[in-house]
């Protein structure tokens, strides 16, 4: 099984690679929430995927993440393209080193869920803390936006079984709304598209990739929103 976490410690460059395949997602959020104007935190931010697209229009944003080397690169993406608006923190997501009620909008991608995991037997207090640390920092008229992974190399969705309670837990428990949406990742060649899969989702969907010629590889995303 692919190790995600030193992929996040030692290989952001080339996991910023793969993600780059993907359309942005402003447009998503911006039906959800208008950001613009807006203090915003991004949680899990990895290399910046949402904070450099959410960057341009906020009134200033803080990228928050476990790992450094990810925010390193969220850095450099930033100051290449000119922000001033921006900060970076690491930091557990259960915990958050912000203040009370900073934020107006609080975005949450492709992070939670490594928490959440059936396989972690305290899911549902790492989400419980979770949601009592987003609240805490969220203003009283904000709003929290979750993705997560509906599936990969799928056309339709097909949440992995270890994250369906989560999913559910968010809805039932927690109140958010949900939809999903394709984000598909459109890949240069074959090999590029065989060597991004192979890095970060294992041997079974490359080999599917090589077999089909997938170099337009479709990704189900989960979209939650309170």
């Amino acid at each position: 099984m692919t190790d995600h976490t030193e992929i996040y410690r030692k290989e952001a460059e080339t996991y910023h690679k793969l993600i780059s395949k993907q359309n942005n997602l402003a447009n998503v959020i911006k039906q959800i929430c208008p950001f613009k104007g807006l203090d915003i935190v991004d949680l899990g931010a990895g290399t910046g995927r949402l904070t450099s697209v959410l960057a341009e229009q906020a009134k200033s944003i803080i990228a928050i993440d476990a790992s450094e080397e990810m925010l390193d690169v969220t850095e450099e993406r930033l100051e290449k393209a000119g922000f001033t608006n921006w900060k970076t923190k690491v930091s557990d997501l259960r915990k958050l080193p912000l203040r009370d009620q900073s934020a107006d909008l609080i975005i949450a991608g492709w992070s939670i869920c490594y928490l959440a995991s059936e396989n972690n037997r305290y899911w549902k207090k790492d989400i419980h803390q979770v949601m009592t640390e987003m609240k805490r920092i969220l203003r009283s008229n904000g709003t929290i936006i979750i993705f997560e992974t509906l599936g990969t190399g799928v056309a339709t969705p097909s949440p992995p079984d270890f994250l369906k309670k989560y999913y559910a837990t968010l809805v039932e428990k927690y109140g958010f709304s949900h939809q999903w949406v394709r984000l598909d990742y459109s890949f240069d060649h074959i090999k590029q598209a065989e060597e991004l899969t192979r890095f970060f989702f294992g041997d079974e969907l490359a080999d599917k990739v090589v077999r089909e010629n997938l170099i337009h590889l479709p990704e189900c995303v989960g979209i939650w929103w309170l």
